[in-house]
């Protein structure tokens, strides 16, 4: 009996403790360290967000203040017009003019969305699975882009990638990158959280380079096939959208096959995501690509002397009152009358 009760004792004390692991440690300790450490890296990362979006140190870079995303700078040509409001011409340096939301076709929208970000209007600047996906995809040898069409934006309107927004750290190569991309992250969702969706497609619309030297889709539409903004047809939308991803390499007048095999792949991700059927994607498919390509000159069109002396005069009349001529989207109206 006495022997019994021994064994049973023996058995109670080399039997290991409920909630331990083989190895000492119990999950309670382990989901105390994982918790800890999840917190410290949670703060280095704020850490790290805080001190690039204020340049501590200098080391960083300027990031784009509250001035800057209350009314964010463009480029935009200056026009000038009769004094019947008939256009003369331009002055710039990218040559841009900007469009309201509702001049913009809305395949052309439909087909940017399906395209570059198709979480558009579901995430708040930062894609999270999109990253994931470029991650996977960089490790198996792709070349899979996370960034969102805020991301992008930011990018555009306040030159992340420029040396003059670089601080010291962002002169070293690879970390230069990283900080380029926290400051795309940090600058996309103050977007996010100033503009909304709509304004947020129609300044990266207004503000991307489709090659050529034509800046927003206004100068696009008009550029590579005569038309408006809201005139473009579906496999024009689908050309241009694919332009964006390498201006150069997918260009309809210098590689006609590779840009549309480009707006082929554009269509494709409209029809799956259901903003095309299958007869208009069909349709589309077998449109021939063809183009009415003019490159706009800034000393095209009638009065080319007079402009050329507005231009004199204004290049001293800008230095006088702070204005670009060639940036500033300024609107000139002379004394000549079209008409006669």
């Amino acid at each position: 009996m006495q022997n019994t009760i021994r064994e049973e004792n023996q058995n109670t004390v080399s039997s290991p403790k409920k909630g331990t692991s083989g190895g000492g440690f119990s999950s309670r300790s382990l989901l105390r360290k994982f918790l800890k450490y999840s917190l410290l890296s949670l703060l280095a990362l704020m850490l790290y967000f805080g001190a690039v979006d204020l340049n501590f140190l200098w080391l960083f870079g300027r990031s784009p203040g509250i001035a800057d995303l209350k009314e964010p700078k463009q480029s935009l040509a200056s026009e000038v017009y009769t004094a019947d409001g008939v256009l003369l011409g331009r002055y710039y340096s990218e040559n841009r003019s900007p469009l309201s939301y509702p001049e913009i076709s809305p395949k052309l929208i439909d087909a940017l969305i399906a395209t570059e970000d198709v979480r558009f209007y579901s995430h708040w600047g930062i894609d999270p699975k999109a990253i994931g996906g470029a991650v996977i995809s960089t490790f198996s040898g792709g070349n899979r882009g996370g960034s969102t069409i805020t991301q992008q934006l930011a990018k555009n309107l306040f030159k992340t990638r420029k040396d003059a927004t670089k601080g010291l750290l962002g002169r070293v190569p690879g970390i230069g990158t990283v900080i380029a991309k926290t400051k795309e992250w940090i600058t996309a969702i103050k977007l996010e959280g100033r503009f909304s969706k709509q304004e947020i497609l129609t300044y990266y619309l207004n503000t991307v380079d489709f090659g050529s030297n034509t800046f927003g889709i206004k100068i696009a539409a008009r550029t590579y096939f005569d038309t408006t903004a809201a005139g473009l047809s579906l496999p024009q939308c689908a050309t241009l959208v694919g332009l964006l991803k390498a201006p150069s390499s997918y260009s309809p007048l210098m590689n006609p096959k590779r840009s549309e095999m480009r707006r082929n792949v554009v269509l494709g991700q409209m029809l799956k995501y259901q903003k095309i059927s299958s007869a208009q994607y069909e349709r589309a498919l077998h449109t021939p690509l063809k183009l009415n390509f003019h490159i706009e000159q800034t000393y095209e069109g009638p009065a080319t002397y007079l402009r050329g002396v507005v231009s004199n005069y204004l290049k001293t009349w800008c230095k006088k009152k702070g204005f670009d001529l060639y940036t500033d989207g300024l609107k000139i109206y002379t004394t000549i009358d079209s008409r006669m």
